[in-house]
């Protein structure tokens, strides 16, 4: 069966430009629209539900696909890409795909065929294959908190291995030595890549890793408060952790409470992510600021511009993740 990109190559033409003839564009030159229906006449090309979507697709509205809406950080997403549809006279429409492929894939099909002119896409289960198959035949879709090989212009990021290794390395600095790492047990790259900067952070200043001082659980508070208990179960010369996010930071907090361990004095913590919530825990949580809202709107705003010539692309930019230092770590204690 011929696919969007078997008639790009025969007209010689980008999938975009394809695209684009399905879309109905006024942009698209007579020379190059009759090329296009020649190719897909020749190829016998019938567009799936994907391309069928883009040919009658509602260009007022902005598709989002999250992981988890009562996760703050998603909330956030949600929101900055809502104002910059606002002011482009756009809705939103919301996907959710809770950590599964599936639902991933349930969520980015049903938003195309409702229409959504642009997707905005936090997809982490999905594989690379089947993304660069999306960001084939979809010229308005981009990928938010991911990189997916050749499509790097399409595709907003952040160094996650750098954030956690900022993290560690301060820890060191204050002469910490025995330091641990509590992450999530979703098998997602975010994961890998925050637990590798920890690890890294390490090897460079010549620390072993402490027996037993890396630990999964669930990336919310519960799993904070769980992983919290493992680690002083298994360790008696802890100093300090690295959380995989705020959550999970807020949850190991009360467990150091309720066990009289005083923090920043006797421990000290640092979260990941830079969520309302760091602001509000005693003490306030020094933590990676991961700037979503900022990466939300811009990849909002590039979206839009694939395809809608008028509005013009934003200029690239490299977002990088910011110690935010506030109460909840000191100095090593003197043990």
């Amino acid at each position: 069966m011929a696919t969007i990109r078997d008639v790009a190559q025969l007209a010689n033409v980008s999938v975009a430009t394809v695209s684009r003839v399905l879309n109905n564009y006024h942009s698209v030159s007579d020379k190059t629209r009759l090329t296009v229906q020649a190719a897909m006449a020749q190829l016998n090309y019938q567009p799936n539900a994907n391309a069928q979507a883009l040919a009658v697709q509602n260009t007022d509205t902005i598709g989002v696909v999250v992981t988890d809406v009562t996760d703050a950080f998603f909330a956030i997403l949600v929101k900055a890409v809502d104002k910059v549809a606002e002011e482009h006279q756009k809705t939103i429409l919301i996907g959710i795909g809770y950590h599964q492929a599936e639902k991933e894939r349930e969520a980015i099909d049903t938003l195309l065929r409702k229409r959504c002119s642009c997707l905005v896409v936090h997809a982490k289960a999905l594989s690379d294959e089947e993304l660069s198959e999306y960001l084939r035949s979809q010229p308005g879709m981009v990928i938010i908190n991911r990189v997916i090989r050749g499509f790097e212009s399409r595709c907003v990021s952040l160094d996650n291995r750098q954030g956690t290794y900022l993290a560690t390395e301060m820890l060191i600095r204050l002469g910490h030595r025995k330091i641990a790492y509590i992450g999530s047990n979703h098998e997602i790259l975010d994961e890998s890549e925050r637990c590798q900067g920890y690890l890294d952070a390490l090897k460079a200043n010549h620390l072993p890793v402490t027996e037993q001082a890396i630990v999964h659980h669930s990336p919310d508070f519960e799993g904070g408060e769980q992983a919290m208990i493992d680690l002083l179960s298994y360790n008696k010369a802890l100093t300090a952790v690295v959380a995989y996010n705020d959550s999970m930071a807020a949850g190991a907090i009360s467990v150091l409470n309720e066990n009289n361990i005083n923090v920043p004095k006797q421990f000290s913590i640092v979260g990941f992510d830079d969520m309302p919530i760091a602001r509000y825990l005693i003490p306030k949580l020094t933590t990676i600021r991961y700037p979503i809202d900022l990466m939300a709107s811009y990849a909002a705003r590039l979206a839009l511009s694939l395809v809608n010539e008028e509005i013009k692309t934003p200029s690239v930019v490299q977002f990088n993740p910011t110690l935010v230092r506030r109460f909840s770590v000191g100095n090593a204690p003197e043990l």
